[in-house]
């Protein structure tokens, strides 16, 4: 049953019109002046209100800025003795949904507040629809964007635009633990204690779950799992300055949904983003992944003032196991001649196939002292490993590494790769089986040398 305030300082016509309103299935509260017309709106949410447009204290225009202002979805038909134009444009204009002028039929005022109310259930409906479409818009721009920096920025916005959060963080499920990935809204001296405090509820938590008594601005939360088929994915924790609005949860869960499909989009994105930096043989990283991570490796070094090295190798007489053995066994050496150098280097540290028979290796924090004890270490484990052991084979194959670091040796990509390169393949023209630091007058290598490197 639908809630009417009736407003007219005339008894008999509270009365009348009450009790047509009544009639059409209506619940009326009837009061006679503006004071009281505002009291009764405050303590009672009504879905129309009928005005007289004469009133003590004030007018029925004034009843009607009141609701526009406070109570903005609630429409107003204005009744009045008045039977002039301008009060009826000014009403209008003001946003009343009816005028009507006395006497006022019956059927009049029934239809006068059936319109009304059918005007206010559509600009509802409109709005709610509004509402869905921002949600799907933002949920479907959160869905599809695989570029993990962009993501956070993305699913904050959407959070944000969507539940009024003052700040939004995002957790990833890694096992049985939860890992931050960022948070928007906050400094990081606000977001490290936040962390602390949330980080251990996330793991198990696999429903909407309110928070208060937050450090931070925002002590109000809401976390909000973001699950699909195959379990939670991660979750996404909204900080609000007061209490969140009830819509808030159903509107959150939502883009959480689809949070949980963009999570597993870029994790599929990146499963084959890494194939295409991969070698096909070895799985090791291939050339163009030794020269993306060289460019941000020189760009950090240069802006702490770090170093690197690099480690240049070529195997000895590969080609004669290849024509002795034949190149499936020659496959199966390149594979394991990967195992052995990953196990003589830190899991930091990058360990590429850069062609053929040739490898490289990035030292990440190592000068080139350090990086001729590695260079020696890894030239000794060649040395004495016996490969395809399993196979009967027992084949014994050597090395020749070269050396070269930054800055010591150079500054830029192409040129330390040159100089580790030389220096290796002054190697290459003595003994073999030997580590070589770059240095000036180092012979250039023959470009014709080179295998097509693997890619």
């Amino acid at each position: 049953m639908t809630r009417i305030l009736l407003v007219d300082d005339e008894k008999v016509a509270r009365a009348l019109y009450g009790d047509y309103l009544t009639a059409a299935g209506h619940s009326v509260v009837a009061v006679g002046s503006l004071s009281a017309a505002k009291a009764a709106i405050a303590q009672t949410p009504f879905d129309a209100v009928v005005t007289d447009l004469i009133l003590p204290e004030g007018d029925g225009m004034e009843v009607l800025r009141h609701v526009k202002e406070q109570h903005p979805g609630v429409e107003v038909v204005v009744i009045t003795a008045l039977d002039k134009v301008d009060p009826a444009v000014r009403a209008i204009k003001s946003g009343a949904a009816e005028y009507l002028v006395k006497p006022v039929a019956p059927e009049a005022l029934q239809h006068a507040v059936a319109r009304a109310l059918t005007s206010r259930q559509l600009l509802r409906e409109n709005e709610s629809l509004r509402h869905h479409l921002m949600l799907l818009e933002h949920g479907q721009r959160i869905a599809t964007t695989l570029d993990r920096e962009h993501l956070l920025p993305v699913v904050s916005g959407a959070f944000t635009a969507v539940t009024g959060a003052c700040a939004v963080l995002v957790y990833a499920r890694q096992g049985e633990t939860a890992k931050l990935l960022g948070g928007e809204g906050l400094s990081p001296e606000e977001l490290a204690p936040l962390d602390t405090v949330l980080a251990p509820r996330l793991s198990g938590n696999t429903a909407p779950l309110a928070l208060d008594g937050l450090p931070g601005p925002c002590p109000f939360g809401l976390l909000v799992p973001a699950a699909d088929a195959d379990g939670i994915r991660g979750w996404a924790v909204l900080l609000f300055d007061a209490v969140p609005r009830a819509d808030a949860v159903p509107s959150a869960g939502f883009l959480a949904k689809h949070l949980a499909l963009g999570l597993r989009n870029l994790g599929r994105f990146a499963e084959v983003e890494d194939l295409a930096y991969l070698d096909d043989l070895t799985h090791l990283f291939n050339t163009r992944y030794l020269h993306l991570v060289l460019d941000r490796e020189v760009t950090s070094a240069q802006a702490s003032e770090g170093v690197f090295s690099l480690l240049f190798l070529d195997l000895d007489y590969f080609k004669s196991i290849n024509d002795t053995h034949g190149h499936l066994v020659g496959s199966k050496l390149l594979v394991e001649v990967a195992r052995v150098l990953k196990g003589c280097v830190r899991d930091n540290d990058v360990v590429v196939r850069y062609g053929g028979d040739e490898y490289v290796i990035l030292l990440r924090s190592t000068d080139s002292g350090g990086a001729l004890k590695v260079a020696e270490r890894i030239r000794r484990t060649m040395e004495t490993h016996h490969f395809l052991a399993r196979e009967g084979l027992a084949l014994t194959v050597t090395t020749c590494i070269g050396v070269a670091s930054f800055p010591e040796h150079a500054t830029d990509k192409a040129t330390l790769l040159d100089w580790a390169d030389r220096a290796m393949y002054r190697g290459k023209k003595g003994s073999r089986n030997v580590v070589y630091m770059a240095a000036l007058g180092l012979e250039a290598t023959p470009p014709a040398r080179h295998s097509t490197p693997t890619g």
